[in-house]
């Protein structure tokens, strides 16, 4: 990469970090380092929660995702809003007006510490598997730019990270977070502008011809349990993922309790609510577009460059006939497009589909020979959006596009890892090893937990780069748990509920949603947040009202 870029990096990152840590303040005490000393604007508060959401994996994954399958993927965030709204009148006032520090910490108010310790154990595994993830993002830009191992990269994106979580707390995440939407908004509508005036033809024929392949179909109204991108499985069981996400995980919660009133708390999710939707339809519009320029310039083979080496290196008869029979269907493609594009009607654009759906033949062929050579998951889609940066943009911008990425991750993994050290710290720690503690010790004892988390995740990030696209896995390791803990968050709400059924009805949920996950893995993940959520109603009401009388200790 050319020196230009990497100087670019290096500027965003030392502003973007001098900044945060400049602007923390209160960190000697545990409702300062964790709370940000609960004074943070209602602005503030809903950029982070935006921009936790609007990762490295939004920039690399979803965009990716929009490539191959095209705009259906935005129906996954459609129960959104509904979440939002529920959120705004039961959660949000029922825990900001607690003043807890965890919303775990809740739970035992209300029901038990056993269920609370529970909780907040499931909690720690899924959010602890999703920073994973989340740093395996742009390891894997790294790992494509120079050639380095996997392991390396995550290394590289984990060690300063946990380093600068530790010391600054939630209020540098969040200010470091506020200027990141900023940057990020700015390189998203700069690969718009370029790549539309890279196609050479007029936007409206280009979207037509991508059109063609379903890539502009956003509704599918089918209603399915094994298909993940539907109208329902969005509007159901995005809505119950979406409920528990914002009002029962801790790294969403954090936010909002870091604000000032519960007013503040309820608009500050609003802003995701109104602006989620359109803002992942610009990024998906984005991987359309990525599509449409490699269907006018040569599009590689196979994006991850080490997976094309191995296959040239281990198989060089197989991958040169792959080759040439994918030479012969690009071009073949890009005839058909550019018809298409000149003569208007169906015919055109079925022939288009046509050649498309044959490059997609070879490109599946090559990938399945990868795995056979390499014993790796084939899947590049999270390469796409990468190479087409660093390859194909002006000198400059594969820097911005680079520090986005790296600045994103790092503020996402932050986020992460502090909610990750609130709750080890209060739930675990403080609840059950020293209640009586200083807040010195627990700063100390919070700091420990983020280095732990941050090993842990940097563990999970190098078998999460080889699992396909990564806004679906971060999504598929929530799901196994998020329904079940919402479960015991709605039982809560409901007076004649007690102890003994919402601790037995989280484990029902959490059985019910692995005996699905692994017995019918058929099942889309969206359905198991719902899954998870109404079996520990239905079990936890039932044991509630069999035992007689309220649990209720709030």
């Amino acid at each position: 990469m050319h020196w230009i870029n990497w100087v670019v990096v290096v500027v965003y990152l030392v502003v973007v970090v001098g900044d945060s840590l400049r602007r923390t303040r209160g960190t000697k005490n545990l409702e300062g380092f964790f709370l940000a000393g609960r004074r943070l604007p209602w602005w503030a508060v809903g950029l982070s929660v935006m921009a936790t959401q609007l990762s490295a994996i939004t920039l690399i994954g979803t965009t990716g995702q929009g490539s191959i399958s095209g705009l259906r993927f935005v129906q996954f965030y459609f129960g959104l809003p509904v979440a939002m709204v529920l959120l705004g009148v039961t959660l949000v006032p029922f825990l900001h007006g607690a003043k807890v520090y965890t919303a775990y910490e809740y739970l035992e108010r209300r029901f038990d510490a056993k269920t609370r310790s529970l909780t907040s154990l499931l909690f720690l595994l899924s959010r602890g598997m999703s920073a994973g993830t989340i740093i395996a993002a742009p390891s894997v830009v790294l790992s494509a730019v120079f050639g380095w191992d996997l392991v390396y990269c995550v290394l590289l994106m984990g060690i300063p990270t946990v380093l600068y979580t530790a010391i600054g707390g939630v209020e540098a995440v969040a200010w470091a977070d506020v200027k990141q939407m900023a940057v990020v908004l700015g390189s998203l509508v700069a690969i718009i502008v370029l790549l539309a005036i890279k196609l050479p033809v007029p936007l409206d024929e280009a979207f037509r011809i991508a059109g063609s392949t379903g890539r502009m179909r956003v509704f599918d109204f089918s209603f399915s349990l094994t298909e993940t991108y539907t109208f329902w499985s969005g509007i159901i069981g995005g809505t119950f993922l979406m409920l528990s996400y914002f009002g029962t995980d801790q790294s969403q919660v954090q936010r909002y309790l870091a604000a000032r009133t519960v007013e503040e708390a309820r608009t500050s999710l609003l802003m995701s609510a109104y602006w989620k939707i359109p803002l992942q339809a610009m990024i998906l519009i984005i991987g359309v577009l990525v599509f449409l320029f490699f269907t006018f310039n040569r599009a590689p083979m196979l994006y991850n460059p080490r997976h094309d080496a191995a296959l040239r290196e281990k198989a060089p008869a197989q991958y040169a006939e792959l080759e040439s029979r994918y030479t012969v269907a690009l071009s073949a493609r890009e005839q058909a497009a550019r018809e298409a594009a000149r003569v208007k009607g169906a015919g055109p654009l079925a022939a288009f589909a046509e050649q498309n759906a044959r490059v997609d033949s070879v490109r599946t062929e090559a990938l399945a020979a990868v795995t056979t050579v390499t014993g790796e998951n084939s899947r590049d889609v999270n390469f796409i959006v990468p190479r087409l940066v660093l390859e194909h943009l002006p000198l400059g911008f594969a820097g911005l596009f680079l520090a986005a990425v790296i600045g994103a991750a790092m503020s996402a993994i932050a986020a992460e890892l502090n909610s990750l050290a609130t709750a080890s710290t209060v739930d675990f720690y403080r609840r059950w090893y020293k209640p009586e503690g200083t807040d010195a010790e627990y700063l100390k004892a919070g700091r420990a937990a983020t280095v732990l988390w941050g090993v842990f995740a940097c563990g999970v990030a190098v078998k999460a780069a080889t699992l396909g696209s990564l806004i679906e896995v971060v999504n598929r390791f929530g799901s196994f748990f998020y329904g079940s803990i919402l479960g015991v968050f709605l039982l809560a709400m409901i007076k004649r509920s007690n102890a003994l059924g919402a601790f037995v009805g989280l484990i029902a949920g959490m059985s019910a949603v692995a005996a699905v996950s692994f017995g019918a893995p058929q099942v889309s993940f969206l359905w198991h947040n719902v899954i998870g959520a109404v079996v520990v109603l239905a079990v936890g009401l039932a044991l509630s009202f069999v035992g007689g009388g309220s649990g209720s200790r709030a």
